[in-house]
């Protein structure tokens, strides 16, 4: 077992009608004037939104509501939850939706506690975060697993710029998890959350080093999600599935499905572009671009890709070529009967692109060419860009 740091720090509450346990919870953890930050007007219409800030005022926690977070969370948006915020003295931030509700509250708790500085500065690692004030999440989307995970993700509109900061101050305080909370979600959501969860453990999975049990912990937890997935694209209000599925996305990005490796993250670099680029859903960006992610570098650590195909999909054979490339062929062949694209092609959001264009995602992937992504293997600006070229229309499988 390689060595490693394990902190995850967030308490969980999973199960039937834990968000009645809202107030009680913030008030464990020292708020009293809380801003409760959601998307769009679904946790407005499912009457959640006014059932959690009426648990908190009967509690006397003071609760202004901020609506309005992106499925891609954007800068600007972040930025006018800090104003108000500040304007409301809020002592706790409070995420009530998915990962995009999430990650925005998480900007607004870092921005609301140091208002003197500019919020994209944390997020380019020009400056480094060293305070920040209490998050909590009510979770009604299985995808991100923003509620117990150390990272958020914001979009600068103006730059085109997506970027994602990993810090310990990122993790939540507690998370509310009631499976039932994400029963009325549209399938092609349902879908592109399990596409989400999966390439959160594929992209520790996939790394140079081995780590018995936590690779073994790995391969179980991407079993179930492919198993309950599909499950709950059939019926999104299967408890069952639906459960797995919500905790599933909290092991999964919470550091466990990789610990004593070395994440290789290039599949969601990728995705980011995309996403920036033409706003398109995130687990649809990982999806879109996977499988040719994957038939590029498999060469690198081939009996990596023969065990995955062994040990997640069932397949069985000797020959170590032949199992790594089934293995490829079986995950993208399963997001496409989850309704998953698996080109640019494929991607309503995207289409298929000029060469110029792969040329400039390749660009922004390296930040300008200033990095190079990837742990299985280092992808430079050339291997980035034949990858997209890979992935525009379909070509495998």
């Amino acid at each position: 077992m390689n060595s490693f740091t394990y902190y995850s720090p967030t308490e969980i509450i999973f199960g039937r009608d834990t968000e009645l346990q809202t107030a009680a919870m913030v008030r464990k953890y020292g708020g009293t004037r809380v801003l409760a930050v959601y998307g769009g007007g679904s946790v407005v219409r499912s009457g959640l939104l006014d059932r959690v800030c009426g648990s908190l005022k009967e509690a006397g926690i003071a609760c202004t509501p901020f609506g309005g977070a992106k499925a891609n969370p954007t800068l600007d948006h972040a930025r006018e939850g800090v104003k108000a915020a500040l304007e409301q003295n809020a002592d706790f931030i409070l995420g009530i939706g998915g990962g995009s509700a999430i990650d925005t509250a998480k900007a607004i708790a870092i921005g609301a506690a140091n208002p003197e500085d500019d919020l994209w500065d944390f997020w380019t690692r020009t400056k480094t975060v060293t305070k920040d004030l209490p998050v909590g999440a009510v979770l009604t989307i299985s995808a991100a697993g923003s509620e117990s995970s150390n990272s958020a993700v914001l979009t600068n509109t103006e730059t085109g710029s997506k970027r994602g900061l990993g810090i310990d101050q990122n993790r939540p305080r507690f998370a509310i998890m009631n499976p039932e909370l994400t029963m009325t979600l549209p399938v092609y959501q349902v879908a592109c959350g399990v596409t989400d969860i999966m390439m959160h453990t594929l992209d520790r999975y996939f790394n140079p080093l081995d780590n018995e049990l936590t690779d073994a912990i790995a391969e179980a937890l991407l079993r179930t999600v492919i198993a309950k997935g599909a499950a709950a694209v059939k019926d999104p209000h299967d408890y069952d599935a639906m459960s797995e599925i919500m905790w599933a996305g909290s092991l999964s990005h919470n550091g466990l499905t990789g610990l004593g490796g070395s994440g290789d993250f290039a599949v969601h670099q990728l995705g980011h572009e995309l996403s920036a680029m033409f706003d398109t859903a995130h687990g649809a960006s990982l999806a879109t671009v996977w499988e040719s992610w994957a038939q590029y570098v498999w060469k690198q650590k081939p009996a990596r890709f023969a065990r995955y195909a062994k040990n997640v999909w069932g397949i069985q054979g000797e020959e170590e070529s032949a199992l790594a490339l089934a293995g490829i062929r079986a995950t993208g062949d399963f997001f496409r009967s989850i309704g998953m694209p698996t080109s640019f092609e494929e991607n309503p959001d995207v289409g298929v692109q000029e060469e110029s264009v792969l040329q400039d995602l390749a660009l922004r992937c390296t930040f300008g060419h200033t990095r190079t992504i990837g742990t299985f293997q280092v992808l430079g600006e050339e291997d980035i860009c034949q990858i997209y070229r890979n992935a525009n229309t379909r070509q495998n499988g």
